[in-house]
């Protein structure tokens, strides 16, 4: 017989606190450039919103940057602000990562336990860096020379490797896309190139460049250019080759040839790593992703097919653009557009805002030079400048030290482009 008073449950009978719930009319996941610059628009057009960004980092990196802090050109402190200075007066900041989806309750829970309920969701986490599928990768990086741009605290020892360099071979990969800022790999390798023809000791060294892709860039109008690029720095290809292997005792770095199956082993003095890329895990194993494990939405319109409330665009989404700023500076508007239409009463998308897939990359092909290119889905030039960007040019290199940072931190993340 129980001791326990009629009143009093057995210890192993107590009901468990209730998780809390709270709602909020939209919410954001994501603090990146996605989620603040979306949660901007949207509590510039709703009079009194009720938005909600969960985002548990306290700070906000811009960080196309840090190809140019891995050059010498700037400090990485110049990429990072508080967060607390980008998230809208009007929103609420829930400093708190996600864990797991319910869109069919139109919840989620935070990684704290709480449950968050919401009338509509957008979903901005960006990607995942697979640094682990590289053997032999973890605990080296940033240690025997290995190097990337690819992290806030490792794109300054790009920049120290390549000011101790004394010749050799300095090796340049990139995995299999998708991945954020796909010409960020090459753009290092041309800045190295000229740093070390600078410094006089490119004629002892061989630069190659190992990328999964089968030529330098999709856009032909662009890889005319990029191709007479690596031509005049003697710059050695070697497409549809991934890395799977750093030997750092040896310095060598082995490939996997995508096309005939072999292992190539390439002898390295300075390797720049560009890790693999992919969706997050708690996207991959939610009811919100596709069969490649990225958010599922329509390519024009943003929203989910099955999920007529939840939205996403960046790196985290499925549309089959570049993973850029830029293109998300074009996604966002077509995002909240459509997002307020359906919370108006919107039954169908004859009202809806087209996304194009307009992407940018500003490629940096030395110090004061660069290639902007600008195109869309259909991988057709779409130039903002009344001029031929597909050429080399020192205003397009102002623009990307000067020019997109002032917009990126006093127009883009406060809502206004």
């Amino acid at each position: 017989m129980s001791t326990a008073s009629p009143t009093q449950r057995p210890v192993s009978e107590q009901p468990t606190a209730p998780t809390r719930t709270r709602h909020h009319d939209i919410l954001v996941l994501g603090g990146g450039s996605g989620g603040i610059t979306a949660a901007a628009q949207l509590c510039r057009k709703l009079g009194d919103p009720d938005v909600a960004i969960v985002e548990p980092s306290d700070a906000h990196y811009y960080q196309p940057l840090w190809t140019l802090v891995g050059a010498g050109v700037v400090a990485k402190e110049r990429s990072r602000r508080p967060m607390r200075d980008f998230i809208p007066a009007q929103a609420t900041w829930l400093r708190d990562a996600v864990a797991s989806f319910e869109p069919a309750l139109n919840q989620v829970t935070l990684a704290s336990g709480e449950r968050v309920t919401y009338g509509y969701l957008v979903v901005a986490i960006g990607l995942q860096l697979n640094w682990g599928a590289i053997k032999g990768l973890e605990g080296r990086l940033g240690r025997d020379g290995i190097v990337s741009n690819y992290d806030f605290n490792l794109c300054e020892g790009t920049w120290a490797a390549l000011r101790a360099f004394q010749g050799g071979d300095a090796v340049f990969t990139m995995p299999p896309p998708p991945i954020k800022c796909a010409g960020a790999p090459q753009k290092i390798m041309y800045l190295a190139d000229d740093h070390l023809r600078q410094r006089g000791v490119r004629d002892r060294s061989r630069v190659h460049y190992y990328a999964g892709t089968p030529g330098i860039f999709s856009v032909k109008a662009f890889a005319k250019t990029l191709n007479e690029v690596i031509a005049r720095k003697g710059i050695e290809t070697h497409y549809k080759h991934n890395l799977v292997e750093v030997r750092p005792d040896r310095h060598e770095a082995v490939f996997q040839d995508l096309e005939r199956g072999e292992e190539v082993v390439q002898h390295y003095d300075l390797p720049h790593v560009t890790p693999p890329q992919g969706p997050p895990d708690v996207i991959k194993r939610s009811p919100l992703a596709n069969e490649a494990g990225w958010v599922n939405v329509d390519k024009h319109t943003l929203q989910h097919p099955d999920f007529p409330n939840v939205f996403s665009l960046g790196d985290v989404s499925s549309l089959p653009t570049s993973k850029t700023g830029a293109a998300i500076r074009k996604e966002a508007p077509a995002l909240v557009h459509n997002l307020l239409s359906v919370r108006n009463g919107a039954r169908d998308a004859t009202t809806f805002k087209r996304y194009d897939g307009y992407s940018s990359c500003p490629l940096t092909t030395g110090y004061g030079k660069l290639v902007l290119a600008e195109f869309d889905y259909d991988l057709v030039p779409t130039p903002s400048f009344p001029f031929d960007t597909t050429k080399e040019r020192w205003s397009m290199y102002q623009l990307k030290r000067y020019g997109l940072p002032a917009l990126y931190w006093r127009a883009m993340l406060r809502g206004r482009a």
